[in-house]
């Protein structure tokens, strides 16, 4: 599908929320922790936003909205790695906390069909933490997951932007202090 219909899409969801639909909120909830598409209670909600895309293309719309359904708070222009960059500087911490860190590395070993598995307790830190997300981007890095030509891509940019110039720095006050 287009970027265009990928905005319908997140809009629709959007709309959705902002008029407190809490039926297809909870319908659509009702898909978390399952393999996407595998909730019927989502379909009347999903399916005609779809347009006849092929079934194989249809997890990541699938999984997003069920995600939405359990954070709706959107922010733009910004990606996984940088939402839980945000979650982890709320900690205050110099390092990425044990338990952020370990679910975001196995999110970006995940395969896709895993996917559904990983990022919803991901979601819920997000959530807790008041971090909104960027639907528009994590629909777009979710359907290049699923492709493995694109899927390394999608992992390094998450990763840059969670890790970036902490390691140089850390590397650097180990190098000063060994001096």
């Amino acid at each position: 599908m287009n970027e265009e219909h990928d905005h319908d899409f997140i809009n629709y969801l959007q709309i959705l929320e902002k008029s407190n639909n809490r039926a297809a909120l909870a319908a659509l909830r009702r898909g978390l922790g399952k393999p996407p598409g595998s909730e019927p209670l989502m379909y009347p909600y999903i399916v005609p936003e779809l347009e006849a895309m092929p079934v194989e293309d249809e997890a990541p719309y699938f999984l997003v909205a069920s995600l939405f359904a359990l954070h709706p708070q959107s922010a733009r222009n910004e990606n996984l790695g940088i939402h839980l960059r945000k979650l982890w500087r709320q900690s205050g911490a110099d390092e990425p906390p044990p338990n952020i860190e370990r679910r975001f590395v196995m999110l970006l070993a995940a395969h896709p069909n895993d996917m559904y598995k990983l990022i919803q307790p991901i979601v819920n830190l997000l959530k807790a933490g008041t971090v909104p997300l960027d639907w528009y981007q994590l629909l777009y890095d979710l359907k290049r997951w699923q492709n493995p030509d694109t899927r390394s891509d999608v992992r390094r940019a998450w990763a840059y932007q969670f890790w970036k110039r902490e390691a140089q720095n850390k590397i650097k006050s180990q190098l000063e202090r060994s001096q």
